[in-house]
């Protein structure tokens, strides 16, 4: 499958953003509306993605782990035990990831989302998004 077609599969999904930058939220809300995407959030702390995990659909996320003066693993640990993938997006280097979340996607910020498809729907789960 090449990038475009997993880019394709945004089409479509609910996508949960946890970012607290609201200029890098505001574009990946974008890219997200203009692949068909239903975008929910973005968040801006762990606080605000933990409710939103409670109350919408989320068919897969994309989290910022630095946020403010806190990190996102809480909502990562919701989203592992919903089954929910996700990747984290950053500017920091990938030593900040807890070791317990070390075999998930990282991706660097700015954040591309041809690589955040492939890492969110090229796995074996990606068959029952089909």
């Amino acid at each position: 499958m090449n990038q475009q077609s997993h880019i394709d599969l945004f089409a479509g999904k609910r996508i949960l953003v946890v970012e607290d930058e609201y200029f890098i939220a505001d574009e990946v809300r974008q890219k997200l509306d203009h692949l068909q995407a239903v975008v929910v959030g973005p968040a801006s702390s762990v606080e605000e993605g933990l409710v939103l995990i409670e109350q919408e659909k989320i068919d897969a996320a994309i989290l910022d782990v630095h946020l403010g003066d806190e990190f996102v693993f809480p909502v990562a640990e919701k989203l592992d035990q919903l089954d929910i993938p996700f990747v984290f997006a950053t500017g920091y280097d990938p030593a900040f990831i807890s070791e317990e979340f070390s075999g998930f996607a990282f991706c660097e910020k700015p954040t591309e989302l041809e690589k955040i498809a492939k890492a969110l729907f090229a796995s074996s789960t990606s068959s029952d998004w089909h």
